[in-house]
């Protein structure tokens, strides 16, 4: 055997950087391009370099720490927020946010999708960039729900008849779960269940149909729920529970959709409330003053 004969062993020092929660893959690729990574004295030219640990690897002069174990955060976040580090338009964004939100012991988190600018919801955070990548993915097949205040004249037949996708302007939408909650005059609000989560999905469907979004609400994203944790909290989901949860996405199997064992904060009078009628609530209540969730 020769040596270009022998097996590679280790891993892509991009994919061990994103695991240790440094930046998402495709930013550490960005990293090493702009020559931000060294391996002891030696600069890192491809994201393609192979390692078995990331010992002697440093990021803009500074050792690389040990990973630590998945963690997983679930933040409200706010409408008015950019889900990015930083913003040229100098907008805030959620880790102005999440500075008074997270643990103090909590690492660099990274947001698992994107929230538009003026939804409001779920956002679920990790450290692990193998996690993130993974729940992504359309293939894993993790159903994200929202609740959509609009306006205009719609039918529950319409809804329905999203279960079998549709195409709009050239792009194909995949299966979705829509069904009216309730409705005024013109007025309603409609709950919208999709798995592909591509860019601005649920709007583009739901004024395909004719609808006028002004509210857009996730309130779930595969088994983790919004619930009643107010805006601008986050609290942390048990490590015996994201255990659980990644070993239910080995194979890009979606887990069964059971709520995690967490304790966010409660606002509301009822414990068991669903993550429908703690939405309906902060929905008529209006916005809430932002507090962080508890600190460990």
């Amino acid at each position: 055997m020769t040596a270009s004969d022998k097996p590679r062993e280790g891993d892509r020092i991009a994919k061990l950087l994103a695991r240790a929660g440094i930046a998402s893959r495709r930013e550490v690729e960005r990293m090493i391009t702009d020559g931000r990574v060294k391996i002891g004295e030696e600069l890192v030219t491809t994201p393609a370099t192979l390692l078995t640990s990331l010992k002697g690897v440093t990021v803009d002069g500074k050792p690389v720490k040990a990973p630590e174990p998945p963690r997983l955060f679930v933040f409200h976040k706010p409408a008015g927020l950019i889900t990015a580090e930083r913003d040229p338009a100098g907008r805030p964004t959620i880790y102005t946010a999440l500075r008074n939100a997270l643990p103090a012991d909590a690492r660099r988190v990274m947001p698992i999708g994107r929230l538009d600018f003026n939804t409001e919801g779920l956002l679920l955070l990790t450290n692990d960039g193998g996690l993130k990548r993974t729940m992504e993915l359309p293939a894993t097949g993790l159903p994200r729900t929202y609740r959509a205040r609009t306006f205009g004249a719609v039918t529950q037949q319409q809804l329905e008849d999203l279960i079998e996708g549709v195409e709009i302007e050239g792009v194909r939408y995949g299966r979705i779960n829509a069904n009216m909650e309730r409705s005024t005059g013109r007025n309603q609000w409609i709950e919208v269940t999709i798995t592909e989560g591509k860019n601005r999905e649920v709007r583009r469907v739901l004024e395909h149909l004719g609808l006028e979004v002004s509210r857009l609400i996730r309130t779930a994203y595969g088994p983790f729920e919004l619930l009643d944790l107010p805006r601008g909290a986050a609290v942390e989901v048990r490590q015996i529970e994201v255990e659980r949860f990644m070993r239910g996405l080995k194979g890009h199997g979606a887990p069964a959709p059971t709520r995690p064992d967490r304790a966010p904060p409660r606002s509301g009078p009822a414990p068991q409330r669903s993550a429908r009628r703690a939405a309906a609530a902060t929905a008529s209540r209006g916005p809430a003053p932002s507090r962080g969730g508890k600190r460990k």
